[in-house]
């Protein structure tokens, strides 16, 4: 179990470097840097333990995937979108 926390904490950490590295010149940018970095190693933790809990001890490699989609769906709730706010029609 130690292996699989440590594991998916440095998949987390691998995929926000990556976000922050190099997404916000395609899709958008992210508010703070602090809480991008703080929010993929949690969210892969938590993907882990969610993983672990359901397909039993054993399963290393399905709670790394499960620590690897969930990061990177956290993270996805962070984007912004790159140019001005857009303003709806009917106002």
């Amino acid at each position: 179990m130690f292996w699989e926390a440590l594991g998916s904490v440095l998949i987390g950490l691998a995929v926000s470097y990556a976000a922050l590295r190099w997404l916000p010149a395609r899709f958008g940018r992210f508010g703070s840097r602090a809480l991008t970095l703080g929010t993929g190693p949690v969210a892969a933790l938590f993907g882990a333990l969610l993983a672990h809990s359901v397909l039993g001890p054993g399963h290393v490699a399905g709670a790394l995937a499960a620590a690897l989609v969930l990061s990177v769906a956290l993270l996805s709730l962070l984007l912004r979108p790159a140019g001005p706010p857009r303003r709806s029609a009917t106002v």
